[in-house]
């Protein structure tokens, strides 16, 4: 793709700009990202991918009137698929959210058929809606992922540049079957620069690969620009790669930003994720 092409897409984004709220419902105001851009980058040959996934969004901030203009708040769940053509960009997402705010709606089911249809048509995939009262939310503890958690090594970190070749040589001749967690990952915005923070699960059947690698690699991400899912999938197709496991799973969940948590999975098996709350969202 052309540097000047990547640049009309970038200028198109909101976060980097000034907007004003809309009081209507509008459609255009959601800004899409083509997912094959990143995919052709790391090598990946858009659509026929090596694995499943999901991007679930989280809405902390979903609110509009009843047919009486009384306040209704709803904390929404949104799934978007991996196999989709776009992704929303997550700013635009809050401004068209907060466009509802004086709404009317007669019933709940009208507002979530009309994010339905909207995110749709503006990813090209079927997307999937679900609003939650919040006595229905309240219930839900704090979780964690399961795991051995690799954070706690005894390793001194002097570079924070992106590097794949952390995991080169990495995986042994001993096969295993294990979930490695760590808290430390952070990248950044590519637009606004502004840190973005999650906690990542990866769990894989194969040659056993040494935590002190797979950590330097993680956390070499902690200046590298990039989105949520494209994050996620560089995570996952650089496992693959270097350490070339039967089966592998990455699940990141971010820190809400703007209301909103992005929680991306990608897996090469059969895969059903917890939508689990973790301690820092």
């Amino acid at each position: 793709m052309t540097i000047n092409k990547k640049n009309k897409i970038k200028n198109n984004f909101m976060l980097n700009k000034n907007v004003i709220y809309t009081k209507k419902r509008n459609r255009n105001i959601l800004k899409v990202i083509p997912r094959n851009i990143h995919r052709e980058i790391i090598g990946l040959s858009f659509p026929k991918m090596p694995f499943l996934g999901n991007d679930i969004w989280t809405l902390y901030e979903l609110s509009w009137l009843n047919s009486k203009g009384l306040p209704q708040i709803s904390i929404g769940k949104v799934i978007f698929n991996a196999d989709s053509k776009n992704i929303i960009e997550s700013k635009s997402l809050k401004l068209y959210l907060h466009s509802f705010n004086k709404m009317k709606f007669d019933n709940w089911s009208d507002i979530r058929q009309i994010l339905e249809y909207d995110l749709s048509i503006c990813t090209e995939s079927k997307v999937y809606v679900s609003l939650f009262r919040l006595n229905e939310i309240k219930v839900q503890s704090i979780n964690h992922f399961n795991g051995y958690c690799i954070d706690e090594q005894d390793i001194e970190i002097k570079d924070y540049c992106i590097n794949s070749n952390y995991l080169c040589g990495a995986a042994s001749n001993k096969m295993v079957k294990e979930t490695l967690v760590s808290h430390l990952f952070k990248s950044n915005c590519p637009i606004t620069n502004q840190p973005d923070w999650a906690s990542i699960m990866i769990s894989y059947k194969g040659l056993s690969i040494n935590y002190e690698a797979i950590l330097r690699y993680l956390i070499s991400f902690r200046n590298h620009n990039e989105f949520h899912e494209q994050c996620v999938e560089r995570i996952f197709n650089d496992i693959s790669y270097f350490c070339y496991p039967e089966e592998l799973t990455v699940y990141a969940r971010y820190t809400r930003r703007g209301g909103i948590d992005i929680n991306p999975w990608r897996s090469n098996i059969p895969f059903a994720p917890t939508c689990l709350r973790l301690v820092r969202q």
